[in-house]
């Protein structure tokens, strides 16, 4: 299994919060109640799903907040594509640690490896057509930085992470500012490096291209449409097709030219995987 890579992720936050929300203030009573303070359990944690697996690393670090000394063996890779039936973990540890942080492990790892399988689904669809697959800020609040990388593991790549990293010049700020070229002026002013403007007719290319914009984004266009804006940018700074974007149009709309696309719905409709942890006394 491959460590956790996930800048400006706080791992040990994430999992005390988390733990906290389930436990309360009264702690996982069931458990306490059920189970002898002294037993044992071995656990496999599979899927029930064809799946590319995201988030082992967290479900491990659910299991070790509450038993140091459990022993937890990674099955495969993150990013990996797996049959119905795989295993993914296997497990033995304390049965009361094991069974109180087993929900919060498994909807973590249900949750990314839905959003990686979903990417991945996605990105297969436009292998050799060039265009690269993004995610948007269609996210989760609190959970933005798992759910890219979750992206990430399905083989798109990020778009922004956050307002900071990039201006984005939508039809709002367009409309407040008086026009496309005056906002992206603005934008230069202020000294940003990366300007991406979106732009949803042709006529708004010119303008935006003039003013200084570093990054077009063609907000729902039809193929035909995009493929005429590509032919008009002619390559002077990158497009991304953005909109819409369903998994029975992203092909067309990739082999019309543009760099990237755009999908929100990898992150905001993404179905949780379903993934699974058996327990049997050792």
């Amino acid at each position: 299994m491959t460590s956790l890579d996930i800048d400006g992720f706080d791992l040990d936050a994430f999992v005390r919060a988390t733990l906290a929300e389930d436990l309360g203030e009264g702690g996982d009573i069931t458990s306490a109640a059920v189970i002898p303070a002294d037993a044992m359990f071995d656990g496999v944690m599979d899927s029930r799903d064809a799946i590319t697996v995201a988030g082992l690393p967290i479900a491990a670090a659910f299991f070790r907040a509450l038993d140091p000394e459990a022993v937890l063996e990674p099955l495969v890779e993150e990013g990996a594509r797996v049959t119905p039936g795989t295993e993914l973990m296997r497990l033995r540890g304390r049965a009361r640690a094991l069974l109180t942080a087993e929900r919060s492990a498994l909807n973590t790892v249900q949750h990314l490896s839905g959003v990686a399988t979903l990417a991945r689904t996605y990105a297969d669809a436009i292998l050799g057509t060039g265009a690269i697959l993004l995610d948007t800020r269609k996210t989760i609040p609190g959970l933005r930085r798992l759910e890219k990388y979750a992206t990430r593991m399905g083989g798109a790549q990020n778009h922004r992470m956050g307002l900071w990293d990039a201006a984005m010049i939508k039809d709002n700020h367009v409309a407040v500012a008086g026009d496309v070229g005056e906002a992206v002026r603005r934008a230069v002013a202020a000294g940003i490096a990366r300007i991406i403007v979106e732009v949803d007719r042709v006529d708004q290319i010119e303008p935006a291209l003039a003013a200084g914009a570093t990054h077009l984004l063609l907000d729902n266009m039809d193929p035909a449409t995009l493929r005429g804006a590509v032919t008009l940018v002619g390559g002077r700074v990158p497009t991304e097709a953005s909109g819409g974007v369903r998994l029975d149009t992203i092909r067309a709309i990739a082999e019309a030219g543009v760099t990237y696309i755009s999908v929100g719905r990898l992150t905001q409709s993404a179905p949780a995987a379903d993934i699974g942890l058996d327990f049997a006394a050792a």
